[in-house]
């Protein structure tokens, strides 16, 4: 059988075009060089085969190298400058990308195109799940710095050298451009870097790229931080209920359930590892509603304590409530007569339907006296006044600790949304 690769002068090699018509290219044209696919295609086995990487985002790896024993004159073989052959058929660089965790998942039967001058162009598609170190504390505002490494399993320096098929900034725009309309993720940029890797007495060369990316952070936003919002100033808003009413705590309670089933829900929207500054948001605001129901079961129980049997307040709470609600004005720490200073009157107070309820029955002068007993009325008079003053001073104090529950509130969701405007921005 007539071998159809024939020798030119030198260490050249020369395709004979009489495979080639109009309707294709015969395959026995290049069955010589098929015959050499084990073997890497140099004509001095001390020169190195020049494999250049170019690589796509969208999971497409692009290598180039040239192969000496392919070549023709494309004005004598029909004008062909370009052939397609099985990339079975020729020798392939084993270049890897050393973080992909999968096994290479590249189909069957992929092609690769032959040029009159010998330049081989293999592109394989395939799609690399690599190892990367996410660091999602800013979930979901986080840039993350991957690595993508290519280099030989097989052949050394000596054999092998790596190269750029394309400029840098081509194949991050190229990247960009299809990245733009799929996924969560922005390329933010992409560097490169050339090692050399020593393994015992064997250096490999090698390409390093960093890539830069950025999520989208829209779909997170609209998913959970603004119903989580929306819940939280609802809640803030039931401070507005008075505290006696008896429909608050019960809409702090199916307030506080919708909340539990809200975080059930977006559980499976945060990352599976590790733990992100929107987890510890959603802590602070499950706890501030906790708190709320607490204090409001607290004040509950509270006014109703100081219109049936209220207890004698703490001195040191006295003077505590005094600072707070008259900052600028120097007031005795012993109780006062009466509640004229508060504003307060035993009908508004909740549950006294009258001031009689609260105060009990007290006789008139004229009917003391006609009874015999002036000096008793006054002391149930006076009496009288310190347990009304008494109440005063409970329901003021509930009326301060559900101000002060309130503006720790609102300076948390203002702390918050300035947290999220700045973390977007940047």
């Amino acid at each position: 059988m007539r071998s159809l690769l024939s020798t030119g002068t030198g260490d050249t090699f020369t395709i004979n075009c009489s495979g080639f018509d109009q309707h294709g290219v015969d395959p026995a044209t290049f069955q010589a060089v098929f015959d050499r696919k084990a073997f890497r295609p140099v004509t001095n086995l001390s020169l190195p085969t020049q494999v250049n990487i170019s690589f796509t985002l969208s999971a497409i790896l692009e290598v180039t190298w040239d192969n000496p024993f392919i070549s023709w004159n494309p004005e004598e073989c029909v004008g062909s400058h370009k052939v397609t052959v099985l990339a079975e058929n020729l020798w392939l660089p084993d270049i890897l990308i050393m973080e992909s965790m999968d096994v290479d998942g590249a189909p069957a039967g992929l092609i690769a195109y032959v040029s009159s001058g010998g330049q081989i162009q293999y592109d394989r598609p395939v799609k690399v799940t690599s190892i990367c170190n996410l660091d999602i504390f800013y979930f979901p505002f986080d840039q993350q710095n991957c690595t993508l490494t290519f280099r030989s399993f097989l052949y050394t320096v000596d054999s092998m050298l790596l190269g750029m098929a394309q400029e840098l900034w081509m194949i991050t725009d190229m990247s960009r451009n299809v990245i733009q309309t799929q996924g969560e993720w922005e390329l933010l940029d992409i560097k490169k870097a050339t090692p050399k890797m020593l393994m015992g007495r064997s250096l490999y060369d090698q390409i390093t790229f960093y890539v830069a990316i950025r999520r989208r952070p829209r779909l997170y936003v609209i998913n959970l931080l603004l119903p989580s919002s929306f819940l939280m100033a609802i809640d803030s808003l039931s401070f507005f209920l008075p505290a006696e009413s008896e429909n608050r705590a019960p809409f702090k309670i199916t307030l506080l359930l919708g909340y539990n089933v809200f975080l059930l829900m977006m559980n499976d929207l945060l990352p599976a590892s590790g733990t992100p500054l929107i987890s510890v948001y959603f802590a602070l605001c499950l706890s501030l509603m906790v708190v709320s129901l607490l204090e409001t079961i607290f004040i509950t129980y509270l006014l109703h304590l100081a219109t049936t049997q209220p207890p004698p307040m703490p001195h040191w709470l006295h003077s505590l409530l005094l600072r707070c609600t008259s900052p600028r004005k120097c007031c005795p720490a012993g109780p006062q007569k009466g509640n004229t200073g508060l504003g307060l009157s035993p009908a508004h107070l909740p549950g006294v339907k009258e001031p009689v309820e609260l105060v009990g029955k007290v006789p008139g002068p004229k009917e003391a006296e006609l009874n015999g007993c002036p000096g008793s009325t006054r002391a149930q008079q006076e009496d009288e006044a310190q347990k009304q003053h008494l109440v005063s001073l409970w329901v003021q104090f509930s009326r301060v600790m559900d101000t002060l529950l309130f503006h720790l509130y609102l300076l948390f969701m203002a702390t918050s949304m300035t947290t999220v405007i700045i973390l977007w921005n940047t």
